[in-house]
């Protein structure tokens, strides 16, 4: 039976066949998903699951895409995007709960419009803040484990659970959520009361280091490289000589060492080449192992 006919009596629309990737990555590279949903509801989300589960179709969950390097033969079974689902936004007091599809740069402009400090550092972080979450963002001496007090998730049976804080192992660039197959569709967080104007002012100063420092005008997948301890991978980079480095359409940011850019073209074997070249470069120079930190998916 074809994936559209398994997936036809689902109220999720639109089902897209042979969905390329790239369109749905902010790197703009990878190949296409055999199917794509875009949920605008848990119901609609349960749903799919449901169905997936019953024909045994393998499930890949992705939010904004923002994170994230697809492999250019694409990605098998159904491909569900949660970057458009769930942009629902509870206030009570100075705790608030997003959809997990808000975007952080909503959530961070939400909370300064409510006079609520802690999220300033999420201003300029590109993806939504149910991926957030499942990666533990941050910038600035900010991060998502500072802030945030539960979220609620789906299993890929479409179980409903709330998980406290405590429970996701909150580390750097990392939490349980990664790999439990558990996704994401609201998260809670608790900030505090402060000066509207200060608020605005820290944001407006963030925002402004990312528009100086930042390859934004280039798509990417943000930082590529986890910060080693002791040590910030752009300036390890960029001290073995590296800015400018390319493979085919893949290039270390002359912006930022530590971005790599797709500058026309690039597939995700020129990126994957590139962080190889770059990993054993670096280690040649320095005896530091960069470790990625965006997320690879799809077949080789």
């Amino acid at each position: 039976m074809m994936l559209q006919e398994i997936f036809a009596g689902c109220t999720a629309k639109p089902l897209l066949a042979e969905e390329p990737m790239a369109k749905h990555t902010s790197f703009r590279i990878g190949g296409p998903a055999d199917l794509m949903a875009m949920p605008q509801s848990e119901q609609e989300l349960q749903q799919l699951l449901q169905r997936a589960g019953e024909a045994k179709v393998p499930v890949t969950l992705i939010g904004n895409g923002s994170n994230l390097l697809v492999r250019d033969k694409g990605i098998r079974g159904l491909v569900i995007k949660l970057g458009n689902m769930l942009n629902d936004i509870a206030v009570d007091g100075c705790m608030l709960t997003f959809g997990s599809g808000v975007s952080l740069a909503a959530a961070s402009r939400k909370a300064a419009e409510l006079g609520l400090s802690g999220m300033e550092f999420a201003v300029g972080i590109p993806g939504s803040i149910g991926g957030a979450v499942y990666m533990n963002a941050g910038a600035y001496d900010g991060e998502m484990a500072k802030v945030v007090t539960g979220v609620r998730v789906m299993e890929l049976d479409g179980t409903i659970s709330e998980l406290p804080a405590a429970a996701l192992d909150f580390g750097y660039r990392h939490t349980a959520l990664q790999g439990s197959g558990k996704i994401v569709t609201a998260v809670t967080v608790r900030l505090t009361a402060g000066d509207k104007q200060a608020i605005a002012d820290k944001m407006a100063d963030f925002s402004n280091r990312r528009i100086t420092k930042q390859p934004l005008e280039l798509p990417s997948a943000g930082s590529m490289f986890k910060r080693p301890p002791g040590y910030f991978a752009g300036t390890l980079i960029d001290q073995t000589g590296l800015k400018g480095y390319t493979v085919g359409g893949a290039q270390v940011s002359e912006k930022h060492a530590g971005f790599v850019v797709n500058i026309g073209g690039a597939t995700a074997a020129d990126v994957l080449q590139l962080i190889c070249d770059v990993q054993d470069k670096v280690f040649a120079a320095h005896g530091v192992h960069l470790e990625p930190e965006v997320l690879v998916l799809g077949e080789e």
